[in-house]
């Protein structure tokens, strides 16, 4: 993995974390779940929960990588197919991202470690929504002249799920500190979310 990892165009994969990052720090349910779990149980079960989500990433990046070098050993051309409906999937999140209000639902987290782990582990890996992003994404930055294109997917996706799994902790950690003062600050989070995903999609088409 390492040599792979080296093998790697800088700015391709510095453009992938930024990419990850963009959806990482997104106020989606992940991070909500996180936040309220902070905001409830401190911020040690804030920081469980987002270590519960990592493990539900890992999951999904699992079951990416199977299933995409499967789909691109019989089909070579699903690749040019995954960029362009990534890049529509990039825009709808976008709109969704704009419009939401960042509110955080009234006994949405977890109040006590174990419970932060299990709820955050079950909350990502039976979201459809994290696996959507991982097909939509993680594709536009492999290359089969690198190497087989699921151990491309799964150093991307291990790389994207350590990065998910730190800024989720954090967003825990954090809300047990600043509690609901972190909350109020949601929505404008979105909106810039929103910006990132919009000008990522385009980028994607642009290639």
């Amino acid at each position: 993995m390492l040599h792979l990892l080296m093998s790697f165009p800088h700015d391709r994969l510095l453009t992938f974390i930024a990419g990850g990052l963009v959806l990482n720090f997104a106020p989606g349910a992940d991070v909500i779940f996180a936040t309220a779990s902070g905001i409830r149980g401190g911020p040690k079960v804030g920081a469980l929960a987002g270590l519960g989500v990592g493990f539900g990433a890992c999951w999904h990046v699992t079951l990416a990588a199977l299933g995409l070098s499967a789909m691109i050993a019989a089909w070579p051309e699903a690749l040019v197919v995954i960029r362009y409906a990534g890049a529509a999937y990039l825009l709808v999140l976008a709109w969704k991202s704009w419009r939401a209000n960042g509110t955080l639902p009234e006994g949405r987290g977890a109040g006590s470690r174990w419970a932060a782990v299990r709820r955050g582990f079950l909350s990502n890996a039976l979201n459809p929504k994290p696996v959507l992003f991982i097909l939509a994404f993680l594709p536009q930055f492999t290359d089969p002249h690198l190497g087989p294109i699921w151990q491309q997917v799964v150093l991307l996706g291990g790389i994207f799920a350590f990065t998910g799994t730190i800024v989720t902790m954090g967003y825990g950690i954090l809300a047990g500190y600043v509690r609901h003062a972190l909350g109020r600050r949601m929505e404008a989070l979105n909106k810039v979310a929103a910006v990132m995903f919009g000008g990522l999609a385009l980028r994607l088409i642009a290639d």
